[in-house]
């Protein structure tokens, strides 16, 4: 009896074609988009501000629920912090505006752990209301402070000492960099063991426990890093527009743009928010001159994509997630096969 056929040697890898074709792609976007302040109007600029802040509210809020499984209908609170901070950091203690960017995006950090003592008493339904009401605390708060302007809000003077061509430039930059600095921290994670976690916790958190992951501090840092990145958005915001006030930048309006951006991008993948977060841009400039009827056109919108396409935008576009431009799960491949074997450590869209 002649002896079995050797398949040959099997490889772990993460990336794909996909992935590497998205590289090589992603990298030039991203040159072009430096080179932004010397080749397009300050207009364009500050708008295109606003689609970076979408970019990364929708993915913290996807890390938040569509990885973690936490659905919070609160994360303004964060964006006011987050947008208050930088204002009396840099007007009031003097500090530069954009050196007081992450000390207030750390500030936000540390106050969230409090808060998930308080929030995680709570799940399901309860938990998405019970962040909505601590966000109306933290605005009723503000409102009380007569240091950080009251209901009247602030107005940013620190960066009066730039022209208007610089100042805008460097928010443009700084922007920018926020976008890259969520979609990369957010990867990381995925990749870690951490993110490994989170799949078990956001499927079945009794069984997830029982094999050994740490639920509760795992989603204390998921739900951290969330809630820093939403103050990052914030502090972006509150640049862009130079004036704050608690009704504008602790808007629950906030929580539905994100949950429409992730709902129609792709809940459950890096790629999605961005994709959701172009797509809602676009349709906030198109439809603005609507009134009410543009509100009711997203809500339309966001229906018949659940109904027609449960994994979003980005589930259509990547061919029911062949494509991949941030893999984060591993593949087993024989080097003499065209094809991976066995996909492992995926998480579920």
């Amino acid at each position: 009896m002649s002896a079995p056929a050797t398949v040959g040697p099997v490889k772990v890898r993460r990336a794909t074609k996909s992935s590497w074709i998205g590289l090589a792609v992603i990298v030039p976007i991203l040159i072009v988009l430096a080179l932004g302040p010397y080749i397009i109007s300050r207009g364009l600029q500050q708008n295109l501000v606003i689609l970076f802040s979408l970019i990364v509210l929708g993915t913290m809020w996807n890390l938040l629920a569509g990885y973690g499984g936490m659905v919070s209908i609160g994360q303004q609170a964060y964006i006011g912090i987050g947008a208050y901070g930088l204002v009396y950091i840099a007007d009031s203690l003097g500090i530069d505006p954009f050196l007081a960017v992450p000390v207030a995006v750390i500030i936000a950090g540390l106050l969230s752990l409090p808060i998930s003592f308080l929030a995680f008493r709570l799940s399901g339904g309860y938990f998405a209301i019970g962040t909505w009401v601590i966000a109306e605390v933290v605005r009723l708060i503000t409102m009380q402070i007569d240091a950080v302007g009251g209901g009247a809000g602030l107005t940013l003077t620190a960066l009066n000492v730039l022209s208007p061509g610089r100042r805008i430039a460097y928010v443009y930059w700084l922007s920018l960099a926020a976008v890259v600095i969520a979609v990369l921290v957010t990867y990381l994670i995925m990749r870690s063991r951490l993110g490994l976690g989170f799949t078990a916790i956001r499927d079945d958190a009794t069984a997830a426990g029982s094999l050994g992951v740490r639920v509760t501090s795992s989603k204390r840092i998921v739900y951290l890093v969330s809630s820093m990145g939403c103050a990052l958005a914030g502090s972006m915001i509150a640049a862009n527009t130079l004036h704050i006030t608690p009704e504008s930048v602790y808007s629950v309006q906030y929580s539905a743009f994100m949950i429409f951006i992730v709902v129609i991008g792709g809940m459950g993948t890096i790629e999605g928010p961005i994709i959701g977060a172009i797509v809602f841009y676009a349709l906030q400039q198109w439809l603005s001159d609507y009134g009410v009827w543009y509100l009711v056109i997203l809500g339309v919108l966001a229906i018949v994509v659940v109904l027609l396409a449960p994994r979003g935008l980005w589930g259509l576009l990547s061919l029911n997630g062949r494509i991949k431009l941030f893999p984060v799960g591993y593949r087993l491949v024989n080097p003499l096969e065209r094809f991976a074997v066995v996909k492992t450590k995926e998480p579920a869209a």
